[in-house]
């Protein structure tokens, strides 16, 4: 079960939670309780700090929170489908700095990118079928439609985009297509069509080089001389490396972890992740910290990473305070913070996880 359907099918199954009012993001003495927790295992290790970036609902709402960004300015810039505030722009205490965009029904993928003294967002809109280019203030730039030119698509809503990444060195977006027809497409600095890759197996089954649920892509720099990209099949329970030109590389495994988008944090990658394909989804996110070598080190939330003969063994939720529910994503800040929106969750604020040094 994808994200796309677990949410039709949590609506339909949620709806006495809704009447009864049980949405409403609150702040009990369980969660103030939080403060003590620390989660994590390893060299990342976490003390949660529940309340973080917590609103006024009445007048500063939330539905899914979906991704967060920093801005050169040290401001964390989040997106959430929800109308009345697409865009909540806090600080790092958490204090509300500016919120914009009304029209994104479908805000899910958000990336910010780097032209020379400005800095823009790309935001994925499952529900207007597009990626946006806009500035800090939500002036909109650029659309990406459809990509009628690869001859894949015979209308917009065929395309359900969730993630862009830039490649810093020329400005080429990639676009992942991860609830449409899971291809990746590739674009330069203005929006001109270069080449697609990907897709589904005609049967459904495995493939190196095709996706089940391609939700994330990152431009991964590590390596100075030779970038490349991660891509997540999440319901193949997996990252895939490409060359930047849609090569296939390698694949890298995590049993029991549907991976959203991989995070690049100095020689690390972060990810939130949950279960999905039977009823264990529901509640069940964790976040992975992976190195350098793409092994997991540390799964806040979760399960300890453990090895054997070099294999990862299938990791699960383990976080007895219920921290997490189903994170979207991770931002790591200078301070080697994180910050975890997430989706389906209540209606509830970014949770902020202090690193323990």
């Amino acid at each position: 079960m994808n994200e796309h359907n677990s949410r039709r099918n949590f609506l339909k199954t949620s709806g006495l939670a809704v009447g009864a009012g049980l949405l409403s993001p609150t702040i009990s003495a369980k969660s103030q309780k939080m403060e003590d927790v620390i989660i994590g295992h390893n060299s990342h290790k976490y003390r949660v700090k529940m309340g973080w970036g917590v609103l006024d609902a009445s007048k500063n709402p939330v539905n899914d929170c979906h991704e967060m960004v920093e801005d050169a300015k040290g401001r964390l810039i989040m997106c959430t489908n929800e109308t009345k505030n697409n865009i909540i722009i806090y600080d790092k205490s958490g204090k509300l700095l500016e919120t914009w965009g009304t029209t994104y029904t479908g805000a899910h993928g958000l990336t910010i990118a780097n032209e020379g003294a400005e800095q823009f967002l790309y935001i994925c809109d499952n529900a207007r079928h597009q990626v946006i280019k806009t500035d800090l203030k939500g002036r909109e730039i650029m659309k990406l439609e459809y990509p009628k030119e690869t001859g894949v698509y015979d209308a917009p809503n065929q395309f359900v985009p969730t993630e862009t990444a830039i490649n810093p060195a020329n400005g080429d977006i990639y676009v992942t297509d991860g609830y449409g027809a899971n291809y990746i497409t590739q674009y330069d600095a203005k929006g001109k069509y270069i080449r697609h890759w990907g897709g589904r197996t005609a049967d459904g089954s495995y493939a190196d080089d095709k996706f089940n649920c391609c939700h994330g892509v990152l431009v991964d720099t590590r390596d100075k001389k030779n970038s490349t990209l991660l891509i997540t099949d999440r319901n193949q329970q997996c990252l895939k490396r490409f060359t930047l030109d849609g090569k296939f590389l390698a694949v890298y495994r995590y049993p029991g972890t549907f991976i959203c988008r991989p995070v690049l944090h100095g020689d690390n990658i972060f990810a939130a992740a949950y279960r999905s394909g039977d009823a264990s989804w529901l509640n069940s996110g964790y976040i992975q910290v992976i190195d350098k070598d793409m092994k997991v080190i540390s799964t806040p939330g979760g399960s300890e990473p453990i090895y054997k003969d070099g294999k990862l063994i299938r990791q699960y939720k383990d976080d007895p305070n219920n921290v997490f529910m189903h994170p979207h994503d991770v931002y790591v800040d200078s301070d080697e913070n994180m910050y975890v929106p997430q989706w389906n969750s209540k209606k509830t604020y970014p949770v902020k996880l202090e690193r323990i040094n």
